[in-house]
């Protein structure tokens, strides 16, 4: 037993990745794929083991809509949609038709191209061109850093009582506990996790996933 969260060397984290169910060929492809095209920017992508607890999560919560602020090209959106209960949808918000148009193939392929709808333009506008009322399921941020407090403040109005708020990148590969570090999207997420802690209208945890995944509900 331990009180304590312990940071996963390479050996472990290929054990973790090993033991959660693993991406089928569509992921697999939409993987090496996006690393051949966009070397300088596969960081973006999630891991595997995250995409596995994301799917399950949108399962369990049972959840019919969803948003997704940031799809690069698309692993998330699918990890996401294929947990949506029957007849769901996911709106794929992004501001980039280059890597998207990798995204819509893949979700094609996946058999997802009627669940998934893509909005190009700034996130922002999209969500305040929405009803403000509660709509949303579930809702996953990974778009700039620097942008997540507006995000979560466009967001929690329209998800629904009982919905989920996944904030990705919220530990921002350790560099939010260096005192050092004062990068503006260092500072976004920081910004992020106290807002997102401090809001009675949430209870929420900050996992050690990935890069970190802050997840509220709200209540």
């Amino acid at each position: 037993m331990t009180r304590t969260t312990e940071a996963l060397i390479p050996k472990l984290q290929e054990y973790v990745a090993a033991n959660s169910t693993p991406p089928d060929e569509v992921l697999l492809d939409l993987a090496a794929e996006t690393e051949k095209l966009f070397p300088d920017d596969n960081y973006m992508q999630i891991g595997p083991e995250q995409g596995a607890f994301m799917t399950l999560l949108a399962r369990i919560a049972g959840a019919g809509q969803v948003v997704e602020i940031g799809t690069f090209t698309g692993y998330s959106a699918i990890c996401l949609a294929r947990g949506l209960r029957p007849g769901g949808t996911l709106l794929a918000c992004d501001i980039s038709e280059e890597w998207t148009s990798v995204a819509q193939r893949y979700w094609k392929r996946a058999g997802l191209d009627d669940t998934i709808t893509l909005r190009l333009g700034p996130a922002l506008d999209t969500l305040r061109a929405l009803p403000a009322e509660p709509q949303f399921d579930l809702a996953f941020v990974d778009a700039e850093k620097e942008d997540y407090v507006d995000y979560w403040e466009e967001l929690v109005p329209r998800i629904r009582p009982g919905g989920l708020i996944l904030g990705d990148n919220t530990l921002h590969h350790g560099q939010v506990v260096d005192p050092e570090e004062n990068a503006t999207n260092v500072q976004g997420i920081r910004a992020y996790n106290a807002r997102v802690r401090e809001d009675d209208r949430v209870e929420q945890v900050l996992i050690p996933i990935g890069d970190g995944l802050n997840l509220a509900r709200k209540k």
